[in-house]
């Protein structure tokens, strides 16, 4: 009865470690995320821009979503130019967004493209997969005269 028990015990440990693991599969990570980026870059410079963008703002085609990783591109007004989770915002002027906080996210972006070309920046986001505002980190690279972004939700 003892043995029964263990290994009743153990049956329902393993199934609690796998759906806990499973939920934290449903988040990009970092390093998914700048991989994101660059497989961008690397299609748009085999592909052309206009392919690139339409393939992104096209919310059927998954090349370039991974769970709640999406890609967005923006020029250097911060004009979107491709939004991969939602079509409202494609083509918008986003310079003057501002995040739940109230701070001014796009703004803060462009200064920081301007003076490194890449690198993370914080703020907070409505996750498309949640529906609720959350902490962000966005991944961005300046391509040519573009930002192409991805983020993850924390």
């Amino acid at each position: 009865m003892r043995k029964l028990f263990q290994i009743a015990f153990m049956c329902c440990a393993a199934v609690f470690c796998t759906s806990s693991g499973a939920a934290a599969s449903d988040h990009g990570t970092a390093e998914e995320a700048k991989a994101l980026v660059q497989k961008v870059i690397a299609y748009m410079k085999a592909n052309g821009r206009e392919k690139t963008i339409a393939e992104i703002n096209d919310l059927q085609n998954t090349r370039f979503r991974d769970r709640d990783l999406y890609v967005t591109i923006n020029d250097m007004t911060m004009k979107n130019l491709a939004h991969g989770a939602n079509a409202k915002m494609q083509g918008k002027d986003l310079i003057d967004l501002k995040d739940a906080d109230g701070k001014p996210f796009m703004r803060e972006r462009l200064d920081l493209v301007k003076a490194k070309g890449k690198g993370w920046q914080d703020y907070k986001f409505v996750n498309p997969v949640t529906k609720q505002i959350e902490p962000k980190s966005m991944y961005f690279e300046k391509y040519e005269d573009l930002i192409i972004n991805c983020g993850i939700y924390k």
